[in-house]
Formats: C-alpha cells, structure tokens, sequence
C-alpha cells in the first residue's frame, strides 16, 4: 500500500444546522456526549492505517484547532485554512500543494458519518484503473413508498432503499488532481461531471451500512439516535440493544478484514446469532466458520477472537455482564475513543 493522507473538507456554514452552527463549526457537532462527527473520522482514518490528516477548516476553524492541536490519538493533524470560501474545489486544491505530487490521499465531506471499511475502499482503488474512485451508496427514499396495481393501493414500504446510487462523499485520488480549467465553485458541481462524462471516475461501494450525511436538524436526531447506546471500534461498531437483570443483547458490526481483540470472559456465557456476512471464531485450537442465520455459542473462560471475512452484522445475547472483558492480545492501537473488544 502507498502512503495515503486523510483529507477532511471541515470549512462549512453548516447554515441548515443553525443555531448550532452558529458557534460550533458543523463538523464538531456531537453524536454522543463528547464525541464529534471529526473525531469519528479522524478514528476511521487510523483504524485504516492512515497516520497524517488534512483538515480544511474556514469559519470557525479556530475551534477545531483548539480541540485537535497537532495530534489526535497520534494521527498527525495538519491545518489548512481556507480564508474566502471559494467552495470545496478549491478547499481541495489548497490541500492538495500540501502533499507530494505521487502521495494518494482519502477525502472526506466533514458531514458525513459512515461505516464503510477505508482499508478496503484504499486497497481496491489501488488496482482500479482510475484515478480518482468515489464511494458511492444506495439512495434511501426520503418518504414511504405506495405501490399501485390497476386502480387500487396494494401497499406501502417505509422509506425503502432505492436502484439508485448518490455520492456518499468519500474519494480517493491517487496523486494530486487535475483541475483543469476550474479555480472556485464545488467539486461535486465543476469537476466531476467532467471527469464522469470523459470516463475518468471509478467508484467504489458496499452496501447495506450505516451512512448519513448530517444536514439538518432531522438528521442529526437521526444520528444520535443511532449513537445513544453505541461505542465505535477499530473493527467496527458495539451497541446495546436491551439490559436487563436477566439477559443482556449486543448488535456488533465488523467490518470486511478485521476481528475483535483475542479475549473471554469470566462469567458471560454468550449465543452469537449471525443477522448477515460471514467469518469465523478463533479459538485457541480451533475455528468455528459462520455465516447467516447461524449460531456460535461461546462458554465463559473460553479464548477466542471474532473474525470477519465479509461486512458481519451479528447479535450476541449473553448473561448480562455488561463489563466483562478480558483481552489477552490486541490487534489495533490501544488508543481509541471507546478501547478495543
């Protein structure tokens, strides 16, 4: 893998937001208590190995600066402020004669929350013949749909995804960009449909994860409604589904090459049942291979790691104690928002 460098578009009005964005730029709006929209994607960038990030802050920049500094979870933070909002072309290019005319660098809206796999969007775009890949999504009606036959209802599907596909605001350039004849203006609106019409843009999708684009104030309640009971990890995500005294359910999602730290439990006696994906347990002698509708059951004081072969989305229902973790080897950096599983 060449060195890839992060790229965050953070110069926004975030006018849609208001009065929030009126003193908090929109990128440091928070999902959850004391967790931003910036700090999950500076994490998702070095939980795929990106090391050095961009920001290209304007109004507001100051305060992500104030919260950032030079160094966040040891990803190298550099500035790069745009002073007349000129729009994300040229907020684009600005960051760009920062870097070496051959380093390849991820780009990313500072609005958008997704749990796309970075690792995996940098390793294919490395093979595609394009320079330029763009992550694309499935659209999801933003109204219910009713379906029709002959002169009556036959019946209704809430908010259902699409055939179509929309720019989820994530890009990868190997090497610096052509801009051609364009100075100011959005990318999205200038450049790329140029590229697009002389066959010069590839892309680059998974399907069926979270993505949102955080523009207004339904969408931010969305969102945090998403992160009321979730805790971010290197291999994807942990939320908590119902506790009680009784019995405790979890929804883990891992990402396509990665697993969970290897660890037990004391006393937690658990049941995975695979909701989509497929992947294995590893044990200390053995796997045990998964895929949909299967069930892994995994007795307390028993070794083992977590490890997915494709997107996983499972749910564990276990005894419930909540706070019984015990790591014996970890795959990922120990310094993350929330610790490793």
């Amino acid at each position: 893998m060449n060195e890839t460098v992060g790229m965050i578009l953070c110069g926004g009005f975030g006018k849609r937001l208001r009065p929030i964005t009126e003193t908090v730029p929109k990128p440091l709006v928070e999902l959850k208590e004391d967790y931003t929209i910036l700090d999950k994607q500076i994490f998702d960038f070095k939980s795929a190995g990106v090391n050095k990030v961009i920001l290209l802050t304007g109004f507001l920049g100051e305060k992500i600066e104030e919260r950032y500094g030079n160094n966040y979870m040891d990803v190298e933070i550099i500035y790069v402020k745009e002073e007349k909002p000129l729009g994300t072309l040229n907020a684009i290019r600005m960051g760009m004669e920062k870097i070496s005319p051959d380093t390849q660098c991820i780009i990313r809206n500072g609005d958008v929350v997704a749990d796309l796999s970075i690792k995996k969007m940098i390793e294919l775009g490395e093979k595609s013949p394009f320079k330029f890949t763009i992550f694309v999504t499935q659209m999801v009606s933003p109204y219910g749909i009713v379906d029709l036959s002959g002169d009556k209802i036959i019946s209704f599907k809430e908010k259902p995804i699409l055939d179509y596909y929309i720019n989820g605001g994530i890009y990868l350039c190997k090497g610096r960009l052509d801009f051609k004849s364009y100075t100011a203006g959005d990318i999205e609106k200038t450049l790329f449909p140029e590229l697009a019409k002389n066959k010069e843009l590839g892309y680059y999708k998974e399907n069926g994860l979270f993505w949102m684009a955080v523009d207004t104030s339904k969408e931010l309640q969305q969102v945090q409604k998403e992160y009321e009971n979730r805790e971010d990890k290197p291999w994807g995500y942990e939320k908590v589904l119902i506790y009680t005294d009784k019995y405790l359910t979890k929804e883990l999602f891992l990402k396509e090459g990665y697993q969970t730290s290897f660890h037990y439990h004391e006393n937690k006696d658990e049941t995975m049942y695979i909701v989509s994906g497929k992947g294995y347990i590893e044990f200390e002698d053995s796997k045990e291979f998964f895929s949909k509708n299967d069930t892994v059951r995994i007795e307390p004081k028993r070794p083992h790691s977590i490890v997915a072969t494709e997107n996983t989305v499972l749910h564990e229902v276990s005894t419930p104690h909540l706070q019984d973790t015990i790591r014996i080897k970890d795959f990922y950096d120990s310094k993350t928002p929330s610790g490793d599983r």
